[in-house]
């Protein structure tokens, strides 16, 4: 098994993720490598908590233009996690 802080990059904070913490569902950046167990894996041992379902999905970069310079944002893959009941996260508390 991979370690987990290897898996889990970052947590994503936005309006939309923090409205989804109502329903106990954390967004976070992970490895473009990563599957729904590793994600599962290292979410339950990083923070202690019971994982219910894992949904993952892969970010396609957007095209940017800076002055003159077309190019484009990176593609990363976001996972969503749903917890079990009673379960939270402090991270965002």
């Amino acid at each position: 098994m991979k370690d987990p802080r290897e898996v889990i990059i970052r947590p994503v904070i936005t309006e939309h993720s923090y409205d989804q913490m109502e329903g106990n569902t954390f967004t976070f950046e992970v490895a473009k490598d990563a599957n729904k167990v590793e994600i599962r894996q290292a979410i339950e041992a990083i923070f202690d908590v019971t994982v219910v379902k894992v949904n993952t999905l892969n970010v396609k970069p957007k095209p940017k233009r800076v002055r003159y310079q077309l190019g484009k944002t990176r593609t990363w893959k976001k996972a969503m996690v749903t917890l079990k009941e009673g379960d939270t996260i402090e991270l965002f508390a």
